[in-house]
């Protein structure tokens, strides 16, 4: 049987760039040029994104994991133009503020793409070790559903640029959409729940929770977060 993470549709064979609207994406992983995005000395130490905010809004979590993981590539993509012209203008801001700091914010870059269209373009398989869906969109309506960021289908895509051994954060204030994403990814073969007493000892998850702007708000209006993660597991029919 072939490997579940790679039911996914190859987009490598085109030799044109693939446009959505306003922007485009590249063909496959080796097309992206990332040199606009990244300072050349980091990419000729050959380091590759691992981090991948989707759906980062404001760049909230990305600012405050930069100084924390400073060797660490991680890429914000975000479909809303305004809100990534945000991000990237904050970020060009702190690179600048903090040219003489280790680090310097060099690690972060956002990019106005549609995730669920066309994350394989950007990331080679097993390429990620963190991936975060942080507050999105719950789309409340059923006939909505399918645009969930989590649903079976991209799960799988998910698995794909997700190393063995990588994490997966969810966190929403909205409860139904909380159970909907466990139910989703827990009947997934390539992803296990993490423990609470494993999450304890994550530095990563105060800031998944604290640190975006939808969280702050929740926080704001003393609502509750629900927080689940997932490790990506070995595919069982890879041998």
């Amino acid at each position: 049987m072939a490997p579940i993470a790679n039911v996914y549709v190859e987009q490598a064979n085109s030799k044109i760039l693939m446009f959505d609207s306003s922007f485009e994406s590249p063909v496959c992983p080796k097309a992206m040029d990332w040199k606009p995005y990244y300072p050349e000395e980091l990419l000729q130490k050959g380091a590759k994104v691992e981090f991948a905010d989707i759906g980062c809004g404001y760049g909230g979590l990305l600012v405050a994991l930069a100084p924390l993981f400073p060797e660490t590539l991680m890429l914000g993509m975000e479909i809303r133009v305004k809100v990534s012209d945000y991000v990237m203008d904050r970020v060009a801001g702190l690179r600048q503020e903090q040219s003489e700091v280790t680090g310097g914010y060099n690690n972060v870059a956002c990019i106005r793409s549609n995730a669920m269209k066309y994350l394989p373009n950007f990331f080679e398989k097993a390429q990620l070790s963190k991936m975060f869906f942080l507050f999105p969109d719950p789309h409340f309506k059923k006939a909505k559903h399918k645009w969930r960021i989590i649903n079976t289908s991209l799960l799988a895509e998910y698995a794909y640029v997700l190393r063995p051994g990588g994490l997966l954060y969810t966190a929403t204030d909205v409860e139904v959409l909380h159970k909907w994403m466990v139910e989703h990814i827990n009947q997934h073969l390539l992803f296990v729940r993490v423990t609470d007493e494993e999450l304890q000892e994550d530095i990563v998850v105060e800031k998944v929770l604290q640190s975006t702007e939808e969280g702050i708000k929740v926080a704001r209006n003393n609502g509750d977060k629900y927080l689940a993660v997932f490790r990506r597991v070995e595919d069982p029919y890879v041998q």
